[in-house]
């Protein structure tokens, strides 16, 4: 039997955040599929996309 991992639960607590920060852009279809080519166009889309999260618009 295996003893359990130690970790950091405010490293762990803060990686959460990130991971749903990522789970909310990705429901954006365009930048989930990257439909933007260019880097430019992607930057700007995921900009948009944290500014609506932000403003809790959707």
């Amino acid at each position: 039997m295996e003893t359990p991992r130690k970790y950091d639960k405010a490293i762990y607590k803060l990686r959460h955040l990130v991971e749903n920060a990522f789970l909310h852009l990705k429901r954006w279809r365009g930048i989930a599929t990257r439909y933007a080519k260019n880097s430019a166009s992607f930057l700007a889309a995921v900009q948009i996309r944290c500014l609506i999260l932000w403003a809790n618009i959707s």
